[in-house]
This record gives structure tokens, C-alpha cells and sequence, in this order.
């Protein structure tokens, strides 16, 4: 049983390291489509910043130690996906309205919810292990 557990685990894992750096690649794709003024600028490098952390923070988690170590680093992914949802919000509230950014934000909220499942279920596994 536990052997079919690790390879589901071991799917989910290689799945969703593959889906975040995709969302990331896909915002630093779409920032090239904006025009920069200095504000911008910022919000760009930001957005770069928390999307590109959020791949690799879960790849890092996924390399974790121990159970415990597994979750803190879910805890940075959390953090990251959350501000990776804030800075396009930003964008939506400039207005840079485009089918493409309802997407890249829906993505990442999906990113956002998933990752805080995965938090739950590990603290509740490792109460319980």
C-alpha cells in the first residue's frame, strides 16, 4: 500500500513541480506584452520574483528532509503563490485587462489552493504518523 501511495505522490509531485514552473514561464511571457514605465518596473521584477520562487520553493520542498522540513518550505511556496496572486491582481487594478492575465491569475489562485491543501494534508499526516 504504501508503495502505491509514494508513486501517486510522486506523480502529483512531478505534475505540479511541471505546472508551476509553467505558470511561471507564462508570466515572465506575458510581462514582455507590457509596456514599462518606472512603477511597472517594479511590479514586473516582483511578479518575476514571487512566480519563479513559487516553482522553485516547491521543488525544494519536494527534497525536504523530513516531514517537518517538507512543510516550512510548503509554507515559503504558500507565501510566494499568494504574492504571485497579489501582484496580478495589481496589474488587473491598473488596468491591464487581457484574456491572458484572468488566466495567469486564475492559474495561480488554483496554484494558491492547492498548496494550501497540501499544507493541511501534510500537518494533518504528520500529526498522525
Amino acid at each position: 500500500m504504501e508503495i502505491e501511495e509514494n508513486k501517486i505522490n510522486t506523480a502529483f509531485a512531478d505534475a505540479f513541480k511541471a505546472r508551476t514552473k509553467k505558470q511561471a514561464v507564462s508570466i515572465i511571457k506575458y510581462l514582455k506584452t507590457i509596456k514599462s514605465n518606472e512603477e511597472m518596473l517594479v511590479i514586473k521584477h516582483q511578479l518575476i520574483k514571487s512566480a519563479t520562487s513559487t516553482a522553485a520553493n516547491y521543488r525544494a520542498a519536494c527534497r525536504g528532509k523530513s516531514k517537518a522540513d517538507f512543510i516550512a518550505k510548503l509554507g515559503i511556496v504558500n507565501e510566494e503563490a499568494d504574492e504571485t496572486v497579489f501582484w496580478l491582481e495589481v496589474i488587473e487594478d491598473l488596468d491591464y485587462k487581457a484574456e491572458q492575465l484572468t488566466q495567469l491569475k486564475q492559474e495561480s489562485e488554483e496554484i494558491l489552493k492547492i498548496v494550501a491543501k497540501s499544507i493541511a494534508t501534510a500537518r494533518n499526516n504528520y500529526r498522525h504518523s
